[in-house]
């Protein structure tokens, strides 16, 4: 599972919000829902977030062994 706790920590010692975020840099409420939810989102947002909070994949997501992980 991929999960996203590690973005709203960077989040919140960013300059960035909610706000700011839906409407400085564009992000839709909808992809900031999925975030909250560790919903799918893509790896171009993904990129979008890096750049706009300066910082590595890792301070965004962390990948969490699940049991409810597909089967592969």
């Amino acid at each position: 599972m991929i999960d996203y706790s590690p973005f709203w920590d960077t989040l919140e010692r960013s300059n960035e919000n909610w706000y700011t975020l839906t409407n400085k840099h564009h992000l839709s409420h909808s992809t900031l829902h999925r975030l909250k939810h560790n919903k799918d989102i893509s790896t171009r947002t993904i990129n979008d977030l890096c750049r706009i909070l300066n910082c590595p994949v890792e301070s965004i997501l962390e990948y969490v062994p699940s049991e409810t992980d597909q089967p592969l």
